[in-house]
This record gives C-alpha cells, structure tokens and sequence, in this order.
C-alpha cells in the first residue's frame, strides 16, 4: 500500500482543489467500519459514512450536505452489495449524475467498476481481490476514506510495518499473544471477548473482524465492546490506541491475533457461510409484492441463562440519541439476565456480527426492534423504496433466526426504548 500512497492522496487533493466540502463514504460492514473508526479517531467533520438503509437516517445525512460541493466513494468488493449499490443510484440522480464527484472502490471485474467505467467515475481504486473484507483496514477499502479524513498515510503504514515485524518473532510477537489468549480462554469456556477500552468505536470494527471469523459450525468468539462486567465465561482483551497513528498497528494485531485464534477454535477465520442466508432471505421479500409486517412477537430476553449472551437488533434510526438509548436498553438487559448484550443497529449487523449469530454457538438470545421509517424514499431503477427494503432485511433476518430454533423476539422501538 506504500506505493499507492502518491495515487490515493493526489485523488483528495483534487477534490478539494475542484471545491469539494464533504465526501460520503458509502459501504456495507468491512467497506464502512474501518473509515468509521479513521473518522472518529480523526476528527473529520468533511468524511460521513452511509451503511443504513434507514430512510430517516438517509435524509437526515442528505440534510446535512450541500450536494453541489458533495462527492461520494462508492465502496463494496463484490460491486454488487444492494444497500451500497442503492445508495449509489439515489445519491447519483440528486445530484444529476456527475461523474467527476463519485469514485469507485471494488475488486477487478465487479460490476461496480463497469458501472463506474460507464457513468465516467473520477477514479476506481482496484482492490484486492485476496482480502477478506473485514481484512481490508489497511488496503484502499480503508485508506481512501483514511486520507480523506486527513490521515497521513505513509505515516500511518510505516508505523504498521513495525507490527507487522513483531508479528514475525518468535518470542515477544503481539499478535500471536492475543490470538493465543483469545483461542486458549475459549478452550477453557470463556467466549465472550470484552474489548476494553474502545476508543473511536474501535469496537464496531473489532466485532466484525471476531465474529465474522469465528462465529460458524457452532462455535466462536462473542466479542461485546465495551462490557466490564465479571463472569466465568469471559475473557477481557485490551485495545492498545494512545496516539491515533497508532490505529493501523492495532488493525493488524487483531487481524493477525483473529487467524491465530481461529487455528485454536478449529475454525476458517476466513470464509463466512451464514452471511448469504439473510440476502437471500430479503431479496425474496423484495421479489414478491410483499412489504413485511413487523409485528410485536415473543417476550424479551426470555429463556436466557447464565452462559447465554443478549442480543439487540436494532432496524431503527441510526442517531446520537437513539445510540444511547440502546445503550441504557442494553444495560437494563444486562442487569434482568445476567448476561453479556451486545447491541448494533440494523442493517449494519447483517455484513458484522450476523454469521456469528446464525452459524455460531446456539447461546444468543436476540431481540429485533423496529421502528415507524416515515414517508417512502423511492430507490431509482427499483419496485421498493429504503423503507420497504430495511423492514425486508428485518424481517429476512428475524426468519432466519427463528428456522434455526433460536429465542428471538420482536417489539416496537418506541415501546421499549
């Protein structure tokens, strides 16, 4: 990536030269949770992250913006992920499809870079088709929004570099201790990783890379940032950030430690099974002339025991305040089971701890809470609005669980929050 350095920040410095004011990151999961943490490790007020579906959330971005001085990077591997590719096509027609202020980052042949080749993107950063998404903190997926939130980037790689050193030796080596922590504790019982501190929403990141990796053929690390409680089925792992260039040597000791861990559970930390069911699941909903009814069904956090972890879906807005709602929802479940809770809203979930909460231990207890979306945002080229489609990704995933004989539950954002 140092040789890209030169190519990646030349394409911010245009922009800002052209009079550019604001860039909006659009992804799914690995293309979104690494620019956030850059985002908020750095402070950028000029980089803004778009991975809901949620049609209050998406207005109130678009209210925020002056759409003439807007760009957008349009990011997603595959080049086909629906939420990313929507957001592509609405934000494309409000701005009159200006082809110098998108740019594309996905793998070689996508169909995103032959859409980006057609409606004449500024740039297309080329991926590496290698690279597991929740591996691409330190790849274009994650530097292209790192230098537009003003990170110096080979400041940033070079100090990686010394990690990545130190992962090679034989004694001392910080990621094959972690990886060695995290998978013999789990050995010993203790799944659930709390990720102590989380600065910057390092967590959001950490949860992805632990449970997507682990969490299959009924087994895996639980990761919950941020809990400090005590129990027998615990291990705390701390998170080493005291200066912000200090951000990618982190990415890599977790990502190094997640393969080691995965080697001792007995597990490819590398794939990702479970993912596909709730895509498929929505897109079926989407496929039919059906819009989802989200009605109220089963008793919160019933049925949870000791060992157990809570989990709190939430297909809401995606706001300041609603965070810290589901904040004082989780602390208030922790305190009635006794259990870990881990909470996250919706979509977002599905592309991070959604393979561990269908392909991993049978010990989750889930709660999906869903809200009124307001007035229908049309999605251009397609039958269904972003309203339509969350309440179809809700109600995707809610099956999903239920065929799998889990305890899940639904309720009404607004009578529980």
């Amino acid at each position: 990536m140092l040789e890209r350095v030169e190519e990646i920040e030349a394409f911010v410095q245009e922009l800002w030269r052209d009079g550019i004011a604001d860039v909006v990151l659009a992804g799914m999961g690995g293309s979104s949770l690494a620019p956030e943490v850059f985002r908020r490790t750095f402070g950028s007020e000029q980089l803004h992250v778009l991975d809901t579906t949620h049609p209050l959330a998406i207005r109130a971005l678009e209210a925020r913006l002056d759409l003439d001085r807007t760009a957008f990077v349009v990011s997603s591997k595959s080049g086909s992920t629906l939420e990313t590719r929507s957001h592509l096509d609405y934000f494309w027609e409000r701005t009159g499809g200006e082809g110098a202020r998108f740019a594309a980052v996905t793998d070689p042949g996508s169909e995103l870079e032959a859409v980006a080749g057609e409606r004449g993107f500024r740039a297309v950063f080329a991926g590496e088709p290698t690279i597991g998404g929740r591996y691409s903190a330190l790849s274009v997926v994650g530097l292209v929004p790192a230098a537009v939130a003003g990170v110096d980037l080979t400041r940033l790689l070079e100090r990686t570099l010394e990690m990545a050193e130190a992962c090679r030796l034989d004694e001392g080596n910080p990621g094959l201790e972690l990886g060695e922590a995290m998978g013999e504790s789990w050995r010993e019982g203790r799944d659930k990783v709390l990720v102590n501190p989380t600065p910057a929403g390092f967590g959001l990141w950490v949860e992805q890379l632990l449970a997507e990796s682990t969490g299959k053929e009924g087994k895996g690390l639980v990761p919950v940032p941020g809990e400090v409680s005590e129990g027998d089925d615990r291990q705390e792992q701390e998170v080493r950030v005291s200066d912000p260039y200090e951000l990618g040597q982190e990415f890599y000791r977790w990502e190094f430690a997640t393969a080691v861990a995965g080697a001792i559970i007995g597990i490819n930390p590398f794939d990702q099974p479970n993912v596909q069911e709730a895509k498929d699941r929505t897109k079926a909903l989407l496929d039919s002339a059906d819009d989802p009814e989200l009605e109220p069904e089963g008793e919160p956090f019933a049925g949870a025991e000791p060992g157990d972890y809570v989990a709190i879906q939430a297909f809401v807005e995606p706001s300041e305040e609603n965070e810290q709602k589901l904040e004082e929802l989780a602390g208030r479940a922790s305190g009635e089971t006794g259990c870990v809770v881990t909470h996250g809203f919706g979509p977002r979930y599905l592309h991070s701890t959604g393979q561990l909460h269908k392909g991993g231990p049978p010990s989750g207890v889930f709660l999906q809470l869903v809200d009124d979306t307001g007035e229908e945002l049309p999605i251009p080229g397609q039958s269904f609005g972003f309203g339509r489609l969350i309440r179809a990704q809700a109600a995707g995933d809610y099956a999903a669980l239920k065929e799998r004989g889990l305890r899940v539950a639904r309720a009404r954002w607004e009578e529980i929050a």
